[in-house]
């Protein structure tokens, strides 16, 4: 017997590999697939629903779950005389429609030392488009790595000085200047999820940190049965 909270909603993609629907996405929802055993509406539908209802009315959580679903549908464009929809925004598009319809002017932009140039060409983006960019670097203060607790052998270059990221000291920074939402530019993993966790603003992520891929993960995702398939089956070594 499958455990109630042991849900796996990335298991339906072999049933829209198989008939383009599934139980929650369907074009007939009387012809929609049945559930799934592991679907998390078996026993926690009372809990989804109440989750749905917090989209309504004036909250500050409704107003961002409207505007959400107003970019999504801006973001396609149909074909004249087709029924195909193209895609037709970039995710720094979505940013800006989204921070336009919410109101927002201060955007905070929490950057990775590696991305200043990328920083530099977002901000002169958002600029003509009516806001205020302000950008904070992960390295910040500069302060010695060491003090962390990190052994010199743990360095990524040992016998050097290596700063230590600042990832609270970013959050608190866009939070004394008032940002109405942040934006994460290749923050290493834990410090993007300290950055989110001190940010009094709203936080959206436009690059994520992967050193190997140029900065797109999903490329790992994409080779999986070829180039990345040993990350089925050999561990990452974390213990060297």
């Amino acid at each position: 017997m499958m455990d109630k909270n042991e849900f796996s909603c990335g298991s339906c993609g072999a049933v829209w590999q198989k008939s383009g629907t599934t139980n929650c996405w369907s074009d007939d929802p009387d012809k929609r697939p049945a559930k799934p055993a592991y679907c998390p509406t078996h026993d926690h539908d009372v809990m989804i629903r109440e989750s749905f209802d917090l989209y309504k009315g004036d909250s500050e959580d409704a107003r961002m779950a409207r505007t959400a679903g107003r970019v999504e549908g801006m973001c396609y464009q149909p074909v004249p005389g087709s029924d195909v929809i193209n895609a037709r925004w970039t995710r720094i598009e979505d940013i800006i429609a989204f921070a336009k319809l919410m109101g927002y002017k201060r955007i905070g932009i929490a950057t990775c030392i590696g991305l200043l140039d990328e920083t530099h060409r977002l901000a002169a983006i958002l600029k003509p488009q009516g806001f205020i960019p302000l950008s904070v670097c992960c390295k910040a203060g500069s302060h010695d790595k060491l003090e962390l607790g990190i052994d010199e052998s743990e360095k990524i270059r040992p016998g050097t000085f290596e700063p230590a990221c600042n990832p609270i000291a970013q959050a608190r920074l866009m939070n004394q200047s008032g940002t109405d939402v942040n934006i994460i530019v290749g923050l290493c993993i834990g410090h993007d999820m300290l950055f989110t966790k001190y940010s009094e603003a709203p936080v959206t992520t436009l690059v994520v940190k992967d050193r190997v891929t140029g900065h797109n993960p999903v490329s790992v995702l994409y080779g999986q049965n070829f180039y990345y398939k040993r990350l089925q089956s050999q561990k990452i070594n974390v213990e060297e």
